[in-house]
């Protein structure tokens, strides 16, 4: 942190500019500003339904490893070990990209829920142990492009005060969550602690998609020739359409 610090190049730091009003005034131009911008209320929407929902592996992972694969204290500090090696796989590519957009948020919220999916249904320890590895690339991919497309979208003069509600609306959901996960995991069982994720941020990623899609003019296709997306992009494509599009 101190060498990220001394690199920093201080010429291109600006102080805002000088502005009236003091303590509940300040904070109040901070949610009158989110309050005028729908981009930043989806990501935040879209920050909380991940925290709350599926960002719970320190409950999921030790009922999967004791209660599904009769494991022990070991096989559950491995699975955190695991899902570092995703995560840090994760903050990795985050580190390559200038700037995160809507179809690398939502295509990465889209792909954690279907690994939430398959590790909640993983039949062995073995192969639960081994979707941790995207499960954490696809969770901190999604932390970290919410976080920039926040702090790169927003007014200089109120990004403290925009990231201070981001940042309560994230990690306050955790609060909400964790009992709901462990009450889930008593009463339907611990691989229902995973899928409820996989249920609340499919639904978001499929809500979100259609908002982005209707109000940003963005349009997602199917190249049928290679049976995957193409990503979503505004207005036309980047590439030659295949002679058929779905």
């Amino acid at each position: 942190m101190l060498v990220a610090l001394l690199a920093m190049d201080v010429d291109l730091l600006a102080p805002p500019p000088d502005r009236t009003g003091q303590g509940r005034a300040k904070v109040r131009e901070g949610v009158a500003y989110v309050r005028r911008r729908p981009d930043i209320i989806l990501i935040m929407v879209i920050a909380f339904m991940h925290g709350t929902f599926g960002m719970n592996f320190q409950i999921t992972n030790a009922l999967m490893a004791t209660e599904i694969y009769g494991k022990g204290v070991e096989e559950y500090g491995i699975t955190g070990s695991v899902m570092a090696i995703g995560s840090l796989g994760g903050a990795l590519l985050a580190a390559r990209r200038d700037r995160p957009r809507w179809r690398l948020l939502l295509g990465s919220l889209a792909a954690f829920a279907v690994m939430t999916f398959f590790t909640a249904t993983a039949p062995t320890f073995l192969l639960y142990t081994v979707l941790l590895v995207p499960t954490g690339l696809t969770a901190l991919t999604v932390m970290v492009s919410a976080n920039a497309m926040v702090q790169l979208s927003v007014d200089q003069a109120v990004r403290g005060r925009v990231m201070a509600l981001y940042m309560a609306v994230f990690f306050g959901g955790t609060p909400l969550g964790s009992p709901l996960i462990g009450w889930i995991g008593e009463h339907w069982g611990a691989r229902w602690t995973l899928l409820i994720g996989t249920i609340a941020c499919g639904l978001t990623a499929v809500a979100a998609t259609i908002y982005v899609m209707r109000h940003d003019n963005l349009r997602l296709r199917l190249r049928a020739s290679w049976l995957r997306p193409l990503a979503l992009e505004r207005g036309t494509l980047t590439e030659p359409l295949p002679e058929k599009v779905i």
